[in-house]
């Protein structure tokens, strides 16, 4: 039943909802995901491995090799040169302007170097406008 407020000469209901029934409902839902939570056991998540690809290399291709020890080594067909992370958006840049046939450069990273080195180097390379790719770098090489 709705409360009645009286204030002057006119009789006004005042109608608000009800929040009791909500606010119930909410905390057993608390609740349950409480009493629940610790019996959940974490899953294993499988993380895809790197293989290799059906399609052929192309031909002009640069690649970054970035070390587990922070070196980071410029190298395309002919040369092979040591480099700073800062340097490599202009080297990236002259070796595309070098030649027109220039297709992409690819990142071969070790796979135990942290992940932000590799964004650093993309970041690098897609300031030059250059196309990336990315690759893992196999402990035989």
């Amino acid at each position: 039943m709705p409360a009645v407020s009286s204030r002057g000469k006119g009789r006004r209901t005042v109608v608000e909802i009800n929040m009791v029934p909500f606010i119930d409902v909410m905390l057993v839902l608390l609740i349950i995901f409480m009493v629940t939570a610790p019996m959940l056991t974490p899953g294993n998540i499988d993380v895809p491995t790197a293989g290799k690809s059906s399609k052929p290399a192309a031909k002009n291709i640069a690649y970054v090799l970035l070390e587990k020890d922070g070196r980071v080594i410029f190298k395309t067909k002919n040369t092979e040169q040591q480099i700073a992370l800062p340097e490599l958006q202009g080297i990236a840049t002259s070796w595309k302007h070098s030649d027109p046939e220039h297709t992409a450069i690819q990142i071969l990273a070790d796979k135990t170097l942290p992940y932000e080195s590799v964004v650093q180097a993309m970041a690098q390379l897609q300031a030059a406008e250059v196309r990336v790719a990315l690759g893992v770098k196999s402990s035989s090489n």
